[in-house]
């Protein structure tokens, strides 16, 4: 067992906290949930799992991850922030306590995560997102969370980060419609971040979130609605998203398009609105 704390952000995940707890159960010492008043299951789940459950009302994912460090009173050596529809495999899991040990009191201080993403039931390998990789793993006192609304980051304040050369799942049991309600909704955090984007670069650490530094210098440079299609062809053509069947196909318009020109939509809805009034 590590001398780790982890953290899982929930609301009305009683199709999804069962697993992750389980998978991470025998390798933390101690499990926080920080849910946002689920009505399903969650909580009494969460509890019945062994794991703390303290609830705060929703902002944003940044906001939410910051209430438990500054009110869980979290003392423990490794900080390890999974979502409640990710989950570890038996191979990831002992490759993770295995560097933990190893990098006790080394200049590791992150270890990144890659996981295959299941949709509606498939593991996509192609199309760009195999291995989805993620900085989840930290020593306490030596990170912290990125403060935006969307696509926040975990940020090293010294040291290096390795991977995990063993995936973990990224699986969620909900349905293509909370999917599409979901990201209906990160979109119009996108547009909030966008917007706000000078002072996001300012503060966008490039050596460990090249991601972010592509999109709001080089992405949104392009034409608004091109860049979408164009980013949906680099997906589906270029990063072979077609060999992952219908179920990437379905995925890669989905996200890598629907998803992308919807944030345009919005954002040019907001330019317009003070011409109409």
């Amino acid at each position: 067992m590590i001398d780790m704390t982890a953290i899982i952000l929930t609301f009305n995940e009683e199709k999804n906290i069962s697993e992750c707890i389980t998978s991470i159960k025998e390798l933390v010492k101690r499990i926080v949930v920080i849910d946002s008043f689920s009505t399903d299951a969650t909580v009494e789940i969460a509890k019945q799992l062994g794991a703390e459950v303290y609830q705060n009302k929703w902002v944003n994912y940044a906001n939410q991850y910051q209430y438990a460090i500054d009110n869980c009173n979290i003392s423990s050596k490794w900080i390890f922030r999974i979502d409640a529809d990710e989950r570890l495999t038996q191979a990831s899991a002992e490759e993770l306590e295995q560097l933990c040990d190893e990098n006790e009191n080394t200049d590791i201080n992150g270890i990144i995560v890659r996981f295959e993403v299941v949709f509606m039931g498939k593991r996509l390998r192609h199309g760009g997102i195999y291995p989805f990789k993620k900085l989840l793993v930290y020593k306490n006192g030596k990170g912290y969370m990125e403060q935006r609304n969307m696509d926040e980051h975990i940020i090293l304040t010294e040291g290096r980060s390795i991977s995990l050369k063993n995936d973990s799942l990224h699986r969620d049991y909900k349905d293509l419609t909370f999917w599409i309600d979901k990201h209906n909704k990160y979109s119009s955090r996108e547009v909030m971040d966008y917007e706000n984007s000078l002072s996001i670069r300012k503060e966008t650490n490039v050596r460990t979130n090249f991601k972010s530094w592509v999109k709001f210098n080089i992405y949104y440079k392009l034409p608004m609605g091109f860049r979408a299609w164009l980013y949906y062809i680099y997906r589906y053509i270029f990063k072979l998203g077609f060999l992952d069947g219908r179920e990437g196909k379905i995925y890669a318009f989905l996200q890598a398009y629907w998803y992308r020109f919807l944030v345009d939509a919005k954002i040019y809805e907001n330019s317009i609105k003070g011409k109409n009034i």
